[in-house]
């Protein structure tokens, strides 16, 4: 039964370097044409049934800061007619820190948004220019305050394991960054993804990323310091105060069925894999025609939704418990995990397990996708 709702904003003001994800630079946008593109979205999910009433939502992006605050109520204002709101709902959008959107913050909390997750990426000029943000640190750290003054829940992204950068760099960005006292962070390593500036960069000689050694001590150094501040790791690069985990993500990564809206949005929902259309003209065209911007509904194999369900329950700290996953997709263990790879994987210290549940040791979340290709099934490997 889907519970959360992703809503996809494919705008962004620049194309940052290193970023895959599905976002699109436009000169103009028209808000009530997409205001009414993505409310028929919403109702053509809403008419899938088999939803509770929500217990998050997530803006995404793309830059959902740009919205203006009466699209985003208008948005909240019609999930919560379709599906309903649990009480407590985590309802998170994702902010640029930038000094003018943080002027929309006052308006975005009485919308209804009550959690943040500003990509504040590094508290460095050089390095976010690198990046090509368009704030600045100091720029950043105001809006932090604002965002931590409107909203009770806040978290921020920094990225590291850049191009030549020392542990004692890492370090001392990383314990100011911890001294702001939110409840919860985000803590990227940099990864050259295809398609982007950086993989062309990195092809051409410009920059060499940083050796994978030098990585791993600096992923050991930001369990060590986040663990000390009462920051936890929860998931591969999440930390967060016990109980303040992101609850929309921890969806995703509990593999529970969620339901995708907007350009390039993704859903799982009863069995079925849905995708909409990425690029924001199919996408409106799409709604035009048929009133919804799917571009692909699938029903998932029960090899590959365990596949899935193991790639994304790894990620966590608590790991997964196989029994449940058997009994879920109805395959037997030995389809699923490869008991003698899972045995050297434990007698190596990659991997613990304790009665059915099996997750990563401190040891094994770096190589995560390393482990993950000895352990699974070639079954599954090959769903």
């Amino acid at each position: 039964m889907a519970r959360a709702l992703y809503i996809h904003w494919p705008f962004c003001a620049k194309k940052c370097p290193y970023c895959d994800f599905n976002s699109h630079v436009r000169e103009s946008v028209d808000i009530d044409l997409w205001e009414r593109a993505l409310i028929a979205d919403l109702r053509a999910e809403a008419r899938e049934g088999g939803y509770e009433k929500l217990t998050s939502i997530f803006f995404g992006g793309g830059t959902p800061s740009l919205m203006p605050p009466k699209l985003v109520s208008a948005l909240l204002n019609e999930a919560e007619k379709l599906w309903g709101f649990a009480p407590e709902i985590e309802i998170t959008l994702e902010a640029n820190p930038s000094s003018v959107e943080a002027a929309n913050f006052a308006a975005l909390a009485s919308a209804g948004i009550n959690r943040v997750s500003l990509g504040v990426q590094s508290l460095d000029d050089k390095t976010l220019r690198w990046l090509g943000r368009l704030h600045g640190a100091q720029e950043a750290i105001g809006a932090l305050d604002v965002a931590q003054a409107h909203f009770a829940r806040v978290s921020f992204d920094l990225i590291y394991a850049l191009p030549d950068q020392t542990a004692e760099q890492w370090e001392a960005q990383l314990t100011r960054a911890l001294s702001f006292g939110t409840s919860h962070m985000s803590l990227y390593q940099l990864t050259i993804e295809p398609g982007t500036r950086f993989e062309t960069d990195v092809r051409l000689g410009r920059f060499a990323p940083l050796d994978n050694d030098e990585a791993a001590e600096l992923f050991a150094l930001t369990q060590s310091l986040t663990s000390a501040a009462g920051l936890p790791a929860y998931e591969t690069s999440n930390h967060a105060h016990p109980d303040d985990e992101s609850r929309h993500n921890l969806t995703y990564w509990r593999y529970q069925d969620y339901a995708g809206v907007g350009p390039g949005a993704h859903g799982r929902r009863g069995g079925f894999a849905t995708v909409r259309h990425k690029k924001p003209e199919n996408f409106l065209k799409a709604v035009n025609e048929r009133a919804h911007g799917i571009s692909e509904q699938r029903l998932l194999d029960p090899k590959e939704a365990a596949s899935e369900a193991l790639m994304m329950g790894l990620r966590l700290v608590e790991g997964v418990d196989l029994s449940a996953l058997e009994a879920r997709f109805r395959q037997d263990r030995g389809e699923m995990v490869d008991a003698g790879k899972l045995k050297h994987l434990k007698d190596i210290g990659l991997i613990w397990q304790e009665d059915e549940r099996i997750g990563l040791t401190d040891a094994g979340r770096p190589v995560l996708d390393a482990v993950l290709g000895d352990l699974l099934a070639e079954a599954l490997v090959q769903a």
